[in-house]
């Protein structure tokens, strides 16, 4: 709390409870920005891994069967890179959290 008594005088004066307060306020909205960027980025990457078998599947439905060869074989790389992406971030953001 006396990260807002600015002048000093052991008494946090109105301006400084409006300073706190709009602090507050922009952190809680930082933290639910947050949230919501990181439930984004799981939904993205979970439509991609569920999406991904159907590409394949569709490109050999339309007879495209390089297509569904070459994303067939991309497959060893794609869902292990999409894995490590995830876990590096929420990561992150266990190592963050801790170290706050």
């Amino acid at each position: 709390m006396s990260d807002y008594d600015l002048n000093g005088n052991g008494v946090i004066d109105p301006e400084e409870k409006a300073m706190m307060l709009e602090d507050r306020r922009m952190r809680i909205e930082d933290d639910n920005a947050q949230r919501d960027q990181s439930r984004k980025m799981i939904w993205w990457v979970l439509a991609g891994m569920l999406g991904y078998p159907f590409f394949v599947i569709i490109s050999s439905y339309l007879g495209l069967d390089a297509a569904s060869d070459i994303l067939g074989s991309m497959a060893t790389i794609y869902f292990p890179a999409t894995s490590l992406i995830l876990g590096a971030f929420f990561g992150a953001n266990a190592y963050q959290a801790k170290k706050d």
